[in-house]
């Protein structure tokens, strides 16, 4: 599945993806404040695309002018939530490379998602959270019309082994249609 808007494609991970997601997600600016760590290698990256990133529903975003990989994006559904929803709802979680902020393009990605979750799977309400400190992500989810919902203060994240406080956002199908 290829999803498609005005700048970008995206479209599933491939191995082939390994070096440039080492170049995106090395940066200390990208992972940590996302809730992971900085990938180690591009062997790192090769294992993550496998294991991680090769979920349903994950996609890598890539600029229509190259194809290449520079962030990804998911709709992680149902039980594949880090959050305990239902299957008719799904959780986004998303990060674009450093030389790619502030130019819109995660949140164009989003909206794109956004709609393909909707109206092509027929999911009832969106999730998406942020971890103190990452306004970017904060903004994201504002520009896309995600409201806030609650906070989960002093959780473990075991991928980062810390203790966070994560605010939850979210968006029903008939918020999304009014806008």
């Amino acid at each position: 599945m290829e999803l498609y808007t005005n700048r970008l494609i995206l479209r599933p991970w491939l191995e082939s993806d390994a070096e440039n997601l080492y170049r995106y997600a090395k940066d200390p600016q990208v992972g940590p404040v996302a809730g992971w760590p900085p990938h180690t290698s591009v062997d790192n990256s090769r294992e993550i695309i496998k294991d991680v990133l090769s979920a349903d529903e994950t996609y890598a975003v890539c600029l229509k002018s190259d194809g290449k990989a520079i962030g990804s994006i998911g709709l992680m559904i149902g039980e594949a939530s880090n959050l305990d929803i239902p299957n008719n709802e799904g959780e986004i979680g998303y990060w674009i490379g450093v030389p790619f902020w502030g130019q819109g393009l995660i949140p164009e990605a989003c909206e794109e998602l956004i709609r393909y979750a909707f109206e092509e799977l027929k999911l009832d309400k969106l999730w998406c959270g942020y971890f103190d400190g990452n306004q970017k992500s904060k903004r994201v989810q504002e520009k896309c019309g995600f409201v806030y919902h609650h906070t989960n203060k002093d959780i473990h994240w075991k991928l980062m082994d810390d203790i966070r406080t994560e605010h939850i956002t979210c968006m029903t199908r008939e918020n999304q249609l009014e806008e």
